[in-house]
C-alpha cells in the first residue's frame, strides 16, 4: 500500500479532479473492449460538468478520494435511495463506481476505497451492499467475491450500441 494515502468526501471543489480521475481510469478499465466511438460518447455524457456537478450534489449520492499527498489514486462513488441504478431498496447501499489508476493497481487503493463503502453502510445501518461489475471483468469480479459478495442476477448495461452483461452481486451486513 502507499504509504501516506488518505481517503476524503469529494465536494464541488474536487470537480475537476474527479472528472479527470473519472476519464483516466475508465479510459484505463475499458478503452481495450470498446470502441472509440462508444467510449468517447460514454465519457462524453457521464463525465461532464453538468452531469457530475448534479452527482456530487445528490444528497443519495457520496464520492470519495484516495489521495497520495495531492495526488488523486482512484475514487469510489456510493448511491443509497433513489439515487441508486436499480434496486432502490431503503436497506441497501450501492457501490456503483470503485476505479483506481492502473498504475496503482495491487497497491491496496482499491481494498481500502471499498473499506469506505462497507463503512459507510454500517453507519447508514445498511441491510446490505450491492453492486453491478461487467462479466468480462473477472479481476473485478474476484476481488468482489473475496471481499465476501455473491453472485444474484445479471443486467444489461448499454454501453453505446454494445449491450454488455452485468453481474450483480451483494454482500449482506446484517
Amino acid at each position: 500500500m502507499t504509504t501516506s494515502l488518505t481517503i476524503r468526501k469529494a465536494t464541488l471543489e474536487d470537480l475537476t479532479a474527479l472528472q479527470l480521475l473519472a476519464k483516466e481510469t475508465f479510459f484505463e478499465t475499458f478503452a481495450g473492449a470498446n470502441t472509440e466511438e462508444d467510449m468517447r460518447k460514454y465519457m462524453t455524457e457521464n463525465f461532464s460538468d453538468a452531469k457530475m456537478t448534479a452527482e456530487l450534489t445528490n444528497p443519495n449520492s457520496q464520492f470519495f478520494i484516495a489521495w497520495e499527498g495531492d495526488i488523486p489514486l482512484g475514487y469510489l462513488k456510493v448511491n443509497a435511495g433513489e439515487a441508486q441504478t436499480e434496486l432502490q431498496d431503503e436497506t441497501s447501499l450501492e457501490i456503483e463506481r470503485i476505479y483506481v489508476k492502473s498504475a496503482y493497481h495491487g497497491k491496496k487503493v482499491g481494498q481500502v476505497l471499498y473499506e469506505k463503502a462497507l463503512e459507510t453502510a454500517q453507519l447508514e445501518n445498511k441491510a446490505y451492499l450491492w453492486l453491478g461489475v461487467w462479466e468480462e471483468n473477472p479481476k473485478a469480479i474476484r476481488f468482489y467475491e473475496k471481499n465476501g459478495f455473491v453472485a444474484f442476477d445479471k443486467h444489461i448495461f448499454k454501453f453505446g450500441e454494445d449491450e454488455q452483461t452485468d453481474v450483480m452481486m451483494k454482500k449482506i451486513l446484517r
